[in-house]
């Protein structure tokens, strides 16, 4: 059977003599490292990184609560737990230590088997909490993964619905992210973006025609032009997009996922001008998460195959969309469109030409 590999203690102190006393009384059972001040500390956590650690309070140039103080700024070390070594019996200053987050005292001088049974104590309690932040974060990504494949899958029946936007749901969420990563090199719409978080993005945008779980599927379907009626059919898939989404929400409790998916379902589908529905948003009230959807959604329903069409060529999507700058898109966006087109030509591409069609030397 493999021995269980001996944890490691870090006693800080610039007395020599402790050092030595609390280095004999647990060296039998640990690893342990002896330090005379916080700086050789500091420089030992760049190669080793301890599993307790236990600290003199007063000290020359950086005394305990100092070094304590450190430590729990750094996100590398502040979870290692620090046990106080001090020769003072003030109720003030243990209670100092402990708000800054000391897991104990003790006090010198020290006797050996309390000093072994504390450390045992600690150790143990480090290794349980460690262990259950570890299930935890099993348990929480178990989570997330069912919930993603749920999302999955319900977009996917959705899609599967309309015969006329195979594989729209992935192509559009990879225009999506080219036009984002860009912006964020062209620092556009710095304040904005700044708190998105690319998984609940990825998650959100794929939800973004969810609402034509309510379209009948002969409009959905229909290989001809749409009737104002039909059309009109076609608009509630915003709105219901939005009241499903919240639904999700009231069940799953994800209100940063609900409130970016609703921004994507609702708005998609406004324009610059203020002539999109569902609200006629104009400008910039219009959600740049839909400022950014509506160039990936329309490029994709250009250049993409359809019962009644074949793919538009991508230089003429990409001259109607950059025509309609001002007008259905957002000007800046168009920008960062322009520079990235090419990325958006291979992606259409590699998905047409899965499914079939090839290209003369002129598209």
């Amino acid at each position: 059977m493999q021995q269980e590999e001996r944890k490691t203690v870090c006693i800080v102190d610039d007395n020599q003599t402790n050092l030595l006393m609390g280095q004999k009384a647990i060296e039998d059972s640990y690893r342990v490292f002896t330090l005379s001040g916080a700086a050789k500390l500091f420089k030992m956590l760049e190669k080793i990184t301890p599993d307790l650690i236990l600290l003199d309070v007063d000290m020359p140039e950086m005394d305990g609560y100092e070094t304590l103080h450190a430590l729990k700024k750094d996100q590398r070390y502040n979870s290692i737990p620090v046990v106080f070594l001090t020769a003072q019996n003030d109720e003030a200053a243990e209670i100092k230590g402990l708000t800054l987050g000391a897991v104990d005292y003790i006090k010198k001088p020290f006797s050996a088997p309390v000093m072994r049974k504390r450390v045992e104590n600690h150790l143990r309690t480090a290794e349980y909490e460690k262990n259950m932040t570890k299930l935890v974060e099993q348990r929480t990504a178990q989570l997330e993964r069912l919930q993603d494949a749920t999302l999955d899958v319900l977009a996917e029946m959705v899609e599967s619905r309309d015969q006329n936007t195979g594989g729209h749901l992935d192509r559009t969420k990879k225009y999506f992210f080219v036009l984002l990563e860009e912006m964020k090199k062209e620092n556009l719409y710095v304040n904005e973006i700044a708190l998105w978080e690319d998984h609940t993005l990825s998650r959100s945008v794929q939800l973004h025609d969810v609402g034509k779980i309510a379209v009948s599927d002969v409009v959905l379907n229909k290989p001809g032009k749409l009737t104002d009626e039909e059309f009109d059919q076609i608009k509630r898939h915003t709105t219901e997009g939005v009241h499903i989404i919240e639904q999700i929400g009231i069940k799953s409790g994800d209100n940063t996922f609900v409130e970016q998916a609703k921004l994507f379902a609702g708005t998609h589908h406004e324009k610059w001008n203020g002539r999109g529905y569902p609200k006629g948003l104009a400008g910039e009230d219009i959600p740049l998460q839909g400022r950014i959807l509506a160039i990936a959604d329309v490029y994709d329903a250009l250049v993409s195959a359809r019962p009644y069409k074949n793919p538009m060529p991508h230089e003429k999507a990409v001259e109607i969309i950059v025509g309609d700058s001002g007008i259905q898109f957002d000007p800046l966006l168009i920008m960062i469109f322009k520079a990235v087109e090419d990325t958006f030509r291979e992606i259409s591409q590699s998905e047409l030409k899965a499914q079939g069609f090839t290209f003369s030397t002129s598209q």
